[in-house]
């Protein structure tokens, strides 16, 4: 459970060390088929793609850190 726990530091570490010094990952929003609606008085974003993305990326480190358990 310990080791578990370091490298979910870790990689939370090296997460914010990414957002903290490239404040903005340029493709990162901005992908087909992220809902963006804008009128008059009302803007609705919904990143569906972008959140897609980032649970496939999550769910492979997840699985690479369960093998090599």
């Amino acid at each position: 459970m310990g080791k578990l726990l370091i490298i979910i530091g870790v990689i939370l570490i090296i997460i914010g060390l990414i957002i903290h010094f490239f404040h903005q990952i340029p493709w990162l929003g901005k992908l087909p088929g992220d809902i963006y609606i804008k009128r008059e008085n009302f803007t609705f974003y919904f990143p569906l793609a972008s959140s897609i993305l980032i649970s496939i990326i999550l769910s492979l480190i997840l699985y690479l850190i369960n093998k090599l358990r």
